[in-house]
């Protein structure tokens, strides 16, 4: 208590502060002789935000005592304090503690005019006293500290007008900070340590914020000027400041809807690029981003990329776009979303360059079965720039074409189209068969394929031995497809032959498709049994792998999820084995097994429905098949097997029944069991077409003759 006494009777700072602070208060002026006009003032000391900062639950605006304990004790070592500064001190405290309003009323009793003259011949003469490393010169009117205390007070009251919503006065506010530091430093702030650390911090906010208090007041020139202003002029500021200001006026030229004239670069060296319009200044930008990453001087930011995608698209540089993206390094851009936006630009380029691009969106769509019109449309593009060019690329179009077209005319309902998607899309195969300079079994395979689902059966039979020759006998597609055209010429024999033939050079991994196929063979010949110990061998198999999977774990996902739709599609044929042979208690076991793999599979409930139906529970089997299509409405053996047993209890109208078929027939043209439903409705229903009936027995009997154990796709 003693030594608190002696300071305050030595140094006199209680009562000069309480005067202060009292007059700031009343906001009457102190007399000039009390007034401590002193440039070194308080503010040189160090001060921080934390040392100012109120205690949890003092939100009262007045000034009290505690205020005048935080700064007497802050600024008890330094001496003195003159009237601008208690002002910023106290106007600090105010803002600090949430009070905006009391913190203005403080902040507006600075006579901003008359310290920003004094703060500017500050600045300039310690700039220029480091850059001469001279201390002769007189000393400047103002310190550091105390320019950059102001500098924050000034800074403070931009953000009070802001809070209050009078944003017209906080650009003016914050403009004052920015002509103050461009007057006193012309050439830009130095890059050394002269400026106060607190200070630079102060004018990377000022800097950022004016651009923003514009948008917020309304008015776009001076928001444009305002970002240039703050990238042109050499503020030093941090790297990720300056990204930050790059990309909000990129995104603001690209989308405020504002024409800004071109910039004014007197600064800028001759012959240096000038943007004319928004578009080529917001690319620029964005290109200067997109350096800084590959650089490493700023993270990743997929909003770039996302914003440079669109001003080049609607400035039409899909070329410099692709070129931008080819130029990531690899990890910084997904995958997907590069070649994505790369496949996008390249098509977007009406360029002949651009043929494999085609190729492969044409590639694209008929192995993912999606968008095939656009596919067949990239398809007929490539071709259309490759006449009389590039023979084996044009060989592979026409082949895409035709895949498209085959999956095309799957999904059209006239017979007429479907007729004529089919015929064009054999012709585009056989052209593409004639133009390849080598055999490629890509183009052999689906000219295959082609010919055997259109019941052509010796040519398809005839490719799909080439196919094999072709591969040497190693691709076990080869052989599944060979023997599928076997069967359709009902020549299961040779069939099971190419089978066990396959099964002979193909290692235990790969044989579960071959031995299920096996087993559908071994079915069509009446050898049940054969059948029977086919499908448990298949099982053991997949069993065997699935124990080798939960070993690995690295193994591929995707090859899991196979086996385990594999076991349970061979449970489900098991099953149906197990059903002819009226043994029951075999299939139900068999079913329990398809279930806790999947429990709403459609195969599932409809191998189920099959049960009930041989057990003679009709309703019961009508439930499980109506699930089926609850799982699966395109399931085209459940809307068959529906309609059967709806015509066999009776009671529902022919319409209702017709329904289900024709609904499988559009699905599966080459039903043979939906075309002999559909004649036995016919047949049995009075009043129906028996000549319908006739075509219907007879479109049977034809697909009957031709049909495959399995599909052939």
């Amino acid at each position: 208590m003693r030594i608190k006494s002696w300071i305050s009777k030595r140094f006199g700072i209680r009562p000069k502060i309480r005067k202060m602070i009292k007059c700031i208060c009343s906001r009457e002026q102190l007399r000039v002789d009390e007034l401590i006009s002193s440039s070194e003032s308080l503010a040189t000391r160090d001060y921080s935000a934390s040392g100012f900062s109120s205690r949890a639950g003092e939100m009262d605006a007045k000034v009290d005592n505690s205020n005048i304990e935080e700064a007497e004790s802050s600024l008890r070592e330094s001496g003195y304090l003159n009237y601008e500064e208690a002002r910023a001190l106290l106007g600090r405290l105010e803002f600090q503690k949430g009070n905006i309003e009391a913190a203005l009323h403080v902040f507006e009793g600075i006579d901003v005019a008359a310290v920003t003259s004094r703060m500017k011949v500050s600045l300039s003469r310690r700039c220029d006293q480091n850059r001469r490393r001279s201390q002769s010169d007189a000393a400047p009117p103002m310190s550091m500290h105390a320019v950059s205390l102001l500098v924050e007070a000034i800074f403070l009251k931009t953000k009070s007008l802001q809070g209050l919503g009078r944003f017209e006065e906080a650009c003016q506010s914050c403009k004052v900070i920015l002509d103050t530091v461009e007057h006193a430093l012309p050439e830009g702030l130095p890059g050394n340590h002269s400026i106060d650390c607190k200070l630079q911090e102060t004018l990377n906010k000022a800097v950022e914020l004016l651009p923003e208090l514009y948008k917020l007041a309304g008015d776009p020139d001076e928001t444009i000027l305002s970002y240039r202003r703050a990238l042109l002029y050499y503020w030093n500021l941090d790297i990720e400041t300056t990204a930050r200001i790059e990309k909000k006026f990129a995104v603001f030229l690209l989308y405020s809807g504002t024409d800004a004239s071109p910039p004014n670069l007197r600064l800028q060296m001759e012959l240096s690029f000038v943007p004319r319009n928004n578009i080529e200044e917001a690319v620029l930008l964005l290109l200067i981003l997109l350096k800084k990453i590959v650089l490493g001087k700023i993270e990743w930011d997929p909003s770039i990329i996302d914003h440079l995608s669109f001003a080049l698209s609607v400035s039409g540089e899909l070329w410099t776009l692709a070129h931008q993206v080819e130029e990531l390094l690899p990890g910084v851009m997904g995958n997907k979303k590069r070649y994505c936006t790369l496949a996008l630009c390249y098509l977007g380029e009406e360029n002949s360059d651009c043929n494999l691009e085609l190729l492969v969106a044409s590639k694209i769509c008929a192995e993912n079965k999606v968008c095939i019109e656009e596919g067949i449309t990239y398809a007929r593009k490539a071709l259309s720039m490759l006449q009389g060019k590039c023979r084996q690329m044009a060989s592979i179009a026409n082949c895409l074409l035709g895949v498209l077209l085959s999956s095309q005319s799957r999904s059209v309902v006239s017979d007429s189209k479907r007729i004529l998607k089919q015929s064009q899309a054999l012709v585009a195969l056989e052209t593409a068969e004639k133009t390849m300079r080598e055999r490629d079994p890509y183009i052999i395979y689906h000219l295959c394929l082609e010919n055997a689902e259109q019941r052509k059966l010796d040519v398809a039979l005839y490719y799909a031995k080439k196919l094999l020759n072709l591969e040497a006998r190693s691709n076990v597609k080869g052989y599944l497809l060979l023997a599928r055209v076997l069967s359709a010429q009902k020549q299961f024999a040779d069939a099971e032959s190419v089978i066990n033939d396959s099964l002979d050079q193909t290692g235990k991994w790969d044989q579960g498709e071959l031995l299920r196929t096996k087993a559908k063979l071994q079915i069509a010949q009446g050898r049940l049994k054969n059948a029977i110990e086919t499908y448990v061998n298949l099982l053991a198999v997949l069993q065997f792998r699935k124990k080798s999977f939960s070993a690995g774990k690295n193994l591929v996902k995707n090859r899991q999820n196979h086996d385990r739709s594999l076991e349970m599609e061979t449970w489900h044929d098991l099953a149906n084995v197990y059903t002819s042979l009226s043994q029951w208690r075999d299939a139900e076991v068999c079913l329990s097994k398809s279930k806790a793999i999947n429990p709403y599979s459609a195969s599932g409930w409809h191998s189920t429905g099959l049960l009930y139906e041989a057990k003679g529970l009709q309703q019961e089997a009508l439930v499980s098949f109506r699930k089926a299509l609850d799982a699966e409405p395109n399931h085209v053996p459940s809307l068959v097997s529906i309609a059967r047993v709806l015509r066999q209890i009776g009671g529902e109208s022919m319409a209702t029944i017709r329904c289900f078929l024709t609904d499988a027939l559009r699905l599966d043209r080459t039903n043979t069991t939906a075309w002999y439903n559909l004649g036995l409705l016919y047949k049995t229903y009075a009043g129906a077409s028996a000549l319908e009936a006739v075509e219907c027995f007879e479109a049977a009997a034809l697909l009957e003759e031709s049909a495959p154990v399995e599909p052939f796709r």
